[in-house]
This record gives structure tokens, C-alpha cells and sequence, in this order.
């Protein structure tokens, strides 16, 4: 059975509603049985009375046979007794057959007794309310020196009683139907001012998980209770610690951005300067030997090589760490011309690029988020290995996925390293080896739903596996 998942403020007022209906059920129950208890009590009363001064005074008629004189008496009475509702008095012998009626029509003399009327003997005033037949019906014994002689019988029109009874079960119904709906609204009103704080705090939970944690307004904390005002008071510190924290992760990350363009700086200025010489070199030439046609050319082609090699080292350097990210094309050359960037770092140290980059042309994906993962994890690799050893580099597509494999030769990442790069949580390990880069590589490969693996390399090294998901068609297609 499924459990109803509703909400307290409507829990509450329906549990005070099923609670409150029980009551009125238990309590109408007892009250109309109290009424009708009473009302049957009070008609044996007055039914008693009636009967009663009826035996005094036919006990002589009965044991005579006087239908007259019987039928006087019974007459008398009923105009005596006009209030009672009476709708027929029958006296009958002791053998059951009628002496006389209040209708004698009905009920002539020395009929039968009709079997509407009470069969079993009560020397005192018995009486049975027939509430289907809206009728009571009621019996008194006459005795003549302790012998049963004759009885009389009673009936008595008892619908007016009837109409009370459901005039009484109506008011208790809209009575306790009121009751219940004014206390269940009540309820309701308590129970949502009561729990207003609390939807004030999830309402804050909500937009913190969709954005920036905002703290409660004083106004709030100043109507809260108590109670919730001291979890106000929390949960304000926490949102102030978790905009400090976050405020904090993006200067480390525009941080990490500048210290990633100042290791490079070195390596660009010596690509950059080397041609810069030589078209200095080329423009003395041409200034000393322009008017030879030979060295004209060859000293033209030098400068334009030179040119072409820092337009390369530039466009690489501002494709791989501009802020625009709109293009989600990634080409193979893109990839490729990490190597430019990464060539001072190998030459410096001596190292052996083993360079695989194959098997597709154009891929759907952020182009500068995923030069900005590699071309980080390659400077690290670089830095790790030592000195005339192998960094080896892999790209490739793997079913619906972009993988990169970057091998070094290093000692291995320290564990707080490997735990920055791979599951380095909300803010970068300070202290513990892990190093803003790395914390900004599994940043960035999240941010494009990819995932970090870090294994060791045997027998020595460390093999950082990159897995960026494809963009489909039309995703790719809404973004741009």
C-alpha cells in the first residue's frame, strides 16, 4: 500500500478532521441514545398513568361482561388523556377475545385481540415502541382477587417523538459538521503559520542548490521562533561560508588561468624571440644587399617564415585561454597545435613527445575547455619526468566519448595529487600536494560531464586517462 506523501500543514488539520468526526460519531451516538431512552421512559410514564386509572376502573365491567359499561369508561378516558396521542384502547377478557374498543369498528366485541398488540401478560404497565410502524403499543393486566380476569391495551401515535429525534440528529450533524470544519481550518491556519519558517528555509535550500546560497532576511528571523530562529542563525553562517568558499574557488581558478599563461611565458618568449632575431637578421640584409635579386627572395622567405611561426605561437595561445567559448567544434589541428605550446618544456628538459592524434576530423565539443584540460595535464607530465625520458600523448574515439591518454615517466602522483585531480571535492587541498591545476583539470572536465582517471604506470610514471562525453547533434546545434 502506498503511503499518501502530503504535506504537514494538510496532515495535521485531516488527522484533526478523522479525530474530530470520531468524536462527533461517539458523542451523537450517546446523545441521541440518552434522548431516546428518555423520551421512551417519559411515554412509559405517562402510559402508565393512563393505564393504571383504566384498571382501577374496569375490573368490575370485565368480570360482569358490560361491553357499555366498558366502552364508557374507556370513552372518558380518552378525552381525559387527549395529549397522549392515543390512536386506540382495547379491553379484552382473560380468554383474548375483545370486551371493547375505542373503535368498535375496528375492533368489535368478542372479536379476536389483534396480534399488533402486546400477547405476553404484565400485571404492570409494559410498553414496546415500534419505531418501522412510527406506533408504541403498551399492556396493563386486570386482576380480581389475584386472578387475571381481563387486560388493557394501548396504542399510542409516537411519529411526533420520531420527528424530534432526526430534528435532534440534524442539529448535532450540522453542529458537529461546523465544529469540525471551523477546528480543522483552524488547525490549518496554525499549522501553516507554524511551519512557515520552515518553507521560508526550504524556499532558501532550493534557490541555494540552483545558484548562489542567499542568507535569510533579518525580517525573518526577527517573527521566527525560537527555535528557528537559531536555525536561521545557522544556516545564514553557512550560506555566508559557502559564498566566501565559492567566491575564493573563483579567484583560485582565475588565479590557476594567470599562473598557467606565466609558465608558458618563458616557452612563448623564446619561440617568439628566435624568428624575432632572424627577421631582424633578414631586414639588415635586405638593407645591405637588397638590390640583389637572390638575396632578396631568400631574405623575403625567411621573414615570412618568421612571421608564420609567431602568428602559429600566437593564435595557439589565444585559441587554448579565450574567455569565448560559443565554438563547440573541436578539430583535430586543435589538438595538434598543443604541441607548439608544449615544444619549449620538451626541449628544455630533452624529452622524447610520443604524439598519437588520429582517427576523426571534427568532434562536438567546447574547443578551449578541452585544450585548456590537456595542454594543463601535459605541463604537469613534462614537469614530472625526468630529463631525456618520454611523455607519451593519445587521443582517440571511443564509442560516444572523446578519450585522452597522457603517459609520463615521473615518480608517480602523490596521493593528495591524485585525489585533487579525480575527486577533489569543493575546493582545492591546500598543503596536501594536490596544486590548483589539478583541482582546476577536474573542474573543467566536469563542467563538460567527462570524468579524470589516474592509474600508475609500470613500471614507473603515472597514466592520466581523460574522458570527455560526444555532444549530440542537436544539443550541439541549440547551444550555438
Amino acid at each position: 500500500m502506498i503511503a499518501l506523501r502530503l504535506p504537514m500543514a494538510v496532515k495535521i488539520p485531516l488527522v484533526v478532521t478523522v479525530f474530530m468526526a470520531a468524536v462527533a460519531v461517539f458523542v451523537s451516538e450517546r446523545v441521541l441514545t440518552r434522548f431516546q431512552e428518555a423520551q421512551t421512559k417519559h411515554l412509559g410514564d405517562l402510559a402508565a398513568i393512563y393505564l393504571d386509572g383504566l384498571a382501577s376502573s374496569l375490573v368490575d365491567p370485565v368480570v360482569r361482561e358490560d361491553v357499555w359499561e366498558a366502552f364508557d369508561i374507556v370513552d372518558r378516558a380518552r378525552q381525559t388523556h387527549a395529549g397522549l396521542k392515543l390512536t386506540e384502547t382495547v379491553v379484552a377478557l382473560a380468554d383474548g377475545r375483545v370486551l371493547a374498543s375505542s373503535d368498535p369498528r375496528v375492533h368489535p366485541s368478542l372479536s379476536a385481540l389483534p396480534p399488533s398488540f402486546l400477547p405476553q401478560r404484565a400485571m404492570a404497565p409494559m410498553i414496546v415502541v415500534r419505531a418501522d410502524e412510527a406506533r408504541a403499543v403498551a399492556r396493563r393486566d386486570l386482576s380480581s382477587g389475584g386472578t387475571v380476569v381481563g387486560s388493557v391495551h394501548a396504542a399510542f401515535d409516537i411519529a411526533p417523538l420520531l420527528a424530534e429525534r432526526r430534528s435532534v440528529l440534524l442539529s448535532l450533524i450540522v453542529t458537529n459538521a461546523v465544529l469540525t470544519f471551523v477546528l480543522a481550518l483552524a488547525a490549518w491556519l496554525v499549522v501553516r503559520r507554524m511551519m512557515r519558517p520552515v518553507r521560508v528555509l526550504a524556499s532558501h535550500l532550493e534557490t541555494g542548490m540552483q545558484g548562489q546560497v542567499e542568507p535569510i532576511p533579518d525580517s525573518f528571523l526577527d517573527k521566527a521562533p525560537v527555535e528557528f530562529r537559531r536555525l536561521f542563525g545557522a544556516f545564514n553562517r553557512m550560506a555566508e561560508a559557502a559564498r566566501e568558499r565559492e567566491a575564493l574557488s573563483r579567484q583560485l581558478v582565475e588565479e590557476e588561468r594567470l599562473a598557467s599563461l606565466g609558465r608558458l611565458a618563458s616557452g612563448m618568449a623564446h619561440e617568439i624571440n628566435n624568428p624575432l632575431g632572424g627577421l631582424f637578421n633578414a631586414l639588415d640584409t635586405l638593407k645591405e644587399h637588397g638590390e640583389r635579386g637572390d638575396v632578396r627572395r631568400r631574405t623575403i622567405d625567411l621573414i615570412e617564415r618568421g612571421l608564420k611561426g609567431i602568428r602559429d605561437v600566437v593564435r595557439t595561445t589565444l585559441v587554448t585561454y579565450r574567455a569565448d567559448r560559443d565554438v563547440h567544434s573541436l578539430k583535430r589541428a586543435d589538438i595538434d597545435d598543443l604541441r607548439l605550446l608544449v615544444e619549449p618544456e620538451v626541449r628544455r628538459k630533452r624529452l622524447m613527445l610520443r604524439w598519437v592524434n588520429e582517427g576523426y576530423d571534427e568532434l562536438p565539443m567546447s574547443p578551449s575547455v578541452v585544450r585548456q584540460v590537456l595542454l594543463n595535464v601535459l605541463l604537469n607530465a613534462c614537469r614530472a619526468t625526468p630529463e631525456g625520458s618520454q611523455v607519451a600523448f593519445e587521443a582517440h574515439v571511443e564509442g560516444p566519448c572523446f578519450v585522452v591518454t597522457i603517459e609520463d615517466m615521473g615518480p608517480g602522483l602523490p596521493v593528495g595529487a591524485r585525489h585533487a585531480l579525480t575527486d577533489p571535492g569543493n575546493k582545492p587541498l591546500s598543503g596536501s600536494g594536490g596544486g590548483l591545476g589539478l583541482w582546476m583539470v577536474h573542474r573543467l572536465v566536469k563542467e563538460v560531464g567527462g570524468t579524470v582517471a589516474a592509474l600508475p604506470r609500470i613500471p614507473a610514471g603515472t597514466v592520466v586517462r581523460i574522458t570527455i562525453p560526444l555532444e549530440d547533434e542537436e544539443g550541439t546545434a541549440n547551444v550555438a
